[in-house]
């Protein structure tokens, strides 16, 4: 379901589209062998299992889609990105140590949209606070993103808007 007002939809990586720290509990190098994508150590990096489908069906929606980090382990995650095969989804990549306030407004910068037509998923509390005082609809994600999280997530924008 389309919503007018909503133009960019932005995810936190670690506990919210995977269950782990990239920069603690997985070990980069990663690489893709028979269909599965590997640590270094040959562990099998997992996702949670509705990322994909909510990715793809967001983006047919005709919503723009970034995430935004503050990992430490850039190269690691923007790896697992291509991997999954999630690069084509997103338009816009904060990745990089720091506050979300940094990563929204190089969002806003180069969106071209308000933080209002912005909505964010994260499981930390303290970056829900920080973009929740900006004006961006935030939802903090307790298991990982899920259809109805997501849906959820949607319902309170457009009860903000209302």
């Amino acid at each position: 379901m389309k919503v007018d007002n909503l133009k960019v939809i932005v995810f936190d990586l670690d506990y919210t589209l995977w269950p782990f720290w990239v920069d603690t509990h997985v070990t980069p190098p990663f690489r893709r062998k028979n269909g599965d994508v590997l640590d270094a150590h040959g562990s099998k990096v997992k996702f949670y299992p509705e990322v994909p489908g909510v990715l793809k069906s967001l983006k047919e929606e005709g919503y723009e889609l970034g995430v935004a980090s503050r990992t430490g382990e850039i190269k690691g995650a923007n790896q697992l990105l291509d991997l999954f095969g999630w690069d084509k989804y997103f338009t816009y990549k904060e990745i990089f140590p720091g506050s979300k306030v940094t990563h929204f407004n190089n969002i806003k910068k180069q969106s071209k949209y308000q933080f209002e037509n912005m909505l964010f998923f994260d499981d930390e509390s303290r970056n829900i606070y920080d973009l929740e005082r900006l004006g961006v609809v935030s939802v903090l994600v307790k298991h990982g993103v899920t259809q109805q999280v997501v849906d959820e997530g949607i319902q309170k924008f457009i009860k903000k808007g209302l």
